[in-house]
This record gives structure tokens, sequence and C-alpha cells, in this order.
């Protein structure tokens, strides 16, 4: 049976009497079914027409149950950005009730939120469809900023709350709304703006702990940070973060997990940790990425690594990646030496001339002088253990652990 506004109002009305958030939040989804209804029953509606509906329920909700209509009426007809505006007003009136309310309006506040996020989404997609998407470009940029300053206003009244009890604390809204806000950023690519959300989380250590928030807030809050010291080239940080997301995450949540792995397994490999079969197979867009590589690495082929590292420079690039995986080279290079190390039955002294010549088998074609550097370079960087003897041209190498083992490097990550 079709739903009037009238008993939408009514709808909302009891939600707010009863401080039920759950059913707030779907009454204030566009995309419920009674918004079709509501459509419907207007046709055209105006803020002008609407207005006699002021003070059918408390303030603000009856300007709220308004904008609610010319939002969803905005979405039937696809005039997206026209949408993105009114819930633009809607969330600000919405952020009225919330600084006043404890943690019961949380649910109704990240749906709204979301619903902004998306209706910003929808307009950078209309955008990119019109005929000079260059132009428009810097519109883009500014929609989905402006969306992350509404949803920065939610973050200032979350974490501010010090009024209302510990269960329901507007504080356990805090880590939802900041992946909100950084997923706006990162789709526009104006990471630097996330720092400042960033230091007011870290300024206010009265938050309750990350691990008591809901799983789901901790693997996007965990995978943005571990995405933004990536960006920054701090390696082992972004590990450490990826790593906590990867295992918090769902195993049924499969594309955010290839999402995390798209970025972990390339800090992996650079501490010597290959992906297993079993595990590229559960992900078959990421196993035809990484598999030429991983192959590359085990046999020590240079010249399959920089075959890989071509046929996927495009996508590699895209993805901020190429010049991460471009330093795993020196891993196939060093897995190259210990097969020549292996195939003179692990003698410590092998002539340059015999690595010289696995390298050009290899497809590198380099002057002795240059395969003595690279053995030089692979003793600096810790690959190997030993000294080259100039005069004799031979490398000697340590009797006990000639090859550490890659994980064992104490600055893996380091660009040297």
């Amino acid at each position: 049976m079709p739903v009037t506004f009238t008993q939408f109002l009514t709808q909302i009305a009891t939600a707010l009497r009863d401080e039920n958030g759950l059913d707030l939040a779907y009454l204030v989804r566009p995309t419920s079914p009674h918004g079709k209804d509501i459509v419907k029953e207007f046709r055209n509606p105006s803020r002008q027409t609407l207005s006699r509906y002021e003070g059918a329920v408390e303030n603000p909700w009856d300007e709220i149950a308004i904008q609610y209509v010319l939002v969803t009426t905005h979405v039937a007809k696809q005039r997206y950005t026209e949408a993105f505006k009114e819930q633009s007003h809607l969330v600000n009136l919405f952020l009225r009730f919330f600084a006043a309310n404890s943690g019961w309006t949380l649910p109704a506040l990240f749906a709204i939120l979301r619903d902004l996020r998306d209706l910003a989404f929808d307009v950078n997609i209309l955008l990119a469809l019109q005929a000079d998407v260059q132009a428009d470009a810097g519109q883009k940029s500014e929609c989905m900023e402006s969306a992350a300053r509404v949803i920065s206003k939610a973050f200032s009244h979350c974490i501010t709350d010090r009024t209302s009890t510990y269960d329901l604390s507007r504080k356990w809204g805090v880590y939802y709304v900041v992946g909100l806000i950084l997923k706006s950023y990162f789709r526009v690519r104006r990471i630097s703006l996330s720092k400042n959300i960033l230091r007011a989380l870290e300024a206010n250590k009265d938050i309750p702990p990350l691990s008591s928030y809901p799983k789901a807030h901790q693997v996007t809050y965990r995978y943005y940070l571990g995405m933004l010291s990536f960006l920054n080239e701090d390696y082992a940080k972004s590990e450490q973060e990826l790593t906590l997301a990867f295992y918090t995450c769902l195993v049924s949540a499969h594309n955010n997990r290839e999402r995390i792995l798209t970025y972990l397994i390339p800090l992996r490999i650079l501490r010597g940790h290959l992906p297993s079969r079993e595990l590229l197979e559960q992900f078959p867009v990421l196993d035809q990425l990484y598999s030429p590589f991983v192959q590359a690495l085990r046999k020590g082929d240079i010249k399959g690594f920089d075959a890989a590292l071509d046929a996927s420079e495009r996508r590699l690039v895209d993805l901020n990646l190429w010049l991460t995986l471009e330093r795993a080279r020196e891993i196939a290079i060093r897995g190259l030496f210990r097969r020549v190390w292996v195939a003179s039955q692990k003698s410590n002294r092998i002539p340059v001339a015999m690595i010289h010549s696995a390298l050009q088998v290899s497809g590198m074609e380099v002057l002795v002088e240059e395969a003595e550097c690279l053995v030089a370079t692979m003793i600096y960087k810790g690959y190997m253990r030993g000294y080259i003897s100039h005069e004799k041209q031979m490398v000697v190498l340590s009797n006990n652990n000639a090859f550490p083992r890659l994980a064992d490097r104490q600055t893996p990550f380091a660009p040297y």
C-alpha cells in the first residue's frame, strides 16, 4: 500500500518519540520504497508548495521532511547536481538536531552522510559523461570537497560529545565519518587534505580505542591510513596498517580484501614474502597482475621481471605501484646471484666472470665492470654478505649465511 507524505511524517514522529535510530535511517533514505510513493504524490514539488507542512513535526524535522521530498524527486529524475545541493541542506538541518542528541541518532547520520557522498559520486559520473571532461575537472573536485566539508561538520559533532553516556556517545560515529571523508578526498585525489582530519583525530585522546569500534569502521580507517603512508613512502607503517586491515576484514568482503591486497602484496614482496598460489587464485585480477612478477622473482629471471614491468606499466602507474615494484627488481638480481652460488656448489669464491655470464644469459647486456658494480650494490644493501677482490676478479662470500633472508634485512623498504 502506498505511503503518503502525511503517513511519512507520522512515521518520523514515532521514530523520534521512540528514539529509534534504525527506523529514522530507513525513513530518510531516498532509495527506500516510500520515496517512490512520495515522488508520485507530489509530481513537481517546490519548497514553497511544501511550506504548508511546516510545523507538522518537531523542528527541524519538518524542514528535513520537506528537503527529503525535494531530494527524492531530483534523484528520481536523475538530476544529481540538484539532488546533491538539496541533500547538503538536509544534512545541515539534521546536524542541528544531531548536536543536541545522543548516539541513538548515529544510524540516521550514517545514512544521510552516505547518501550525500553517493550523490557527489553521481555528479562526478554525470560530469565525466559530458563532452569536455577536462573543463569540468574543477567542478568535479569542488563537489566532492564540498561533500567532505559538510561531513567534517558531523565529525566535529561526534568527537566533541561531552554530555552523552559512554554507550550512547556520538563518539561511536567518529571512525565511520572519518572513513567517508577520506573516501571523498581520495576520490578527487586531494589526499593532502586528509592530514587535517587525522591531526584532529590524533589530538583527541578521550575517544574509545579503535579496537572497540565495529570491524567495518576499523578496516576502512586502517586501509586509508595505510594508503596515506604508502603514498608518503612510509612503507613500514603502510604494511602494518594494511596487514591489520586485511586480517580484520570479513572473508566475505571479497572486493575490500582485493583492494587491500593490491597494495599489501608489493610491500610484502619487498620484504621477501611472495604470495602463495592459493592466495592469488582467490583473486583472479591480482593473479593476472602479480603472477608474472612472482614467477620471475622465484627464478631470478631478470628479463622476465622487466617484461612484466613493461606489460603492466600503464596499470601500475595508474595504481601508483610502478616505482614500488620496480624496486623489487633487485630481489630478482639477488635471486640470480644466489642461483649462481648454488650452481657453484655454494662455494665462497665465485669469479666475477661467472656472474657476468649469468647476467647476460638472463638478458642483461652489461660489461664486466657493471656486473662487478651490481655485486657491490647487492653487498652494500644487505642482499649478500662478502666482499669483492677486484685484483683477482673474485667475489668472496661469507661462509655463514652468504645470502641472508630478505625479511632479515634491517631496512627492506629503504630506497638508498
